[in-house]
């Protein structure tokens, strides 16, 4: 059933970062691939309106898994304030859940 997978979402400053943060999950099989996007970003952040760069994250992986993940990036994220979001999984190719249901599970 695909409601066991979902996708993590984060941002980060830049693709140093980004690299970093996919690289340690990948290997700590949190997650069975992540990918990264460059992004412009539009946001309210201490009473001012900031536009920047970042690099969106995005982690493939379980649901089971995403409070580890989670508390992985909390200990590990450049931003004291890190957005990170769960997004369910309501529909997902057999092989490729097969796939990352090795990876990670």
């Amino acid at each position: 059933m695909a409601s066991d997978l979902c996708i993590v979402m984060t941002t980060v400053t830049n693709a140093e970062q980004a690299r970093a943060l996919a690289r340690a999950a990948i290997e700590a099989r949190l997650a069975a691939c992540v990918q990264s996007l460059a992004i412009a970003s539009c946001y309210r952040w201490e009473g001012k309106i900031v536009e920047d760069g970042e690099q969106m994250l995005l982690f493939k992986t379980l649901a089971a898994q995403y409070c580890a993940l989670e508390t992985f990036l909390l200990e590990r994220h450049p931003y004291d304030t890190p957005e990170i979001v769960r997004l369910p999984v309501d529909g997902v190719g057999e092989r490729y859940r097969a796939w990352l249901m090795g990876e990670v599970g």
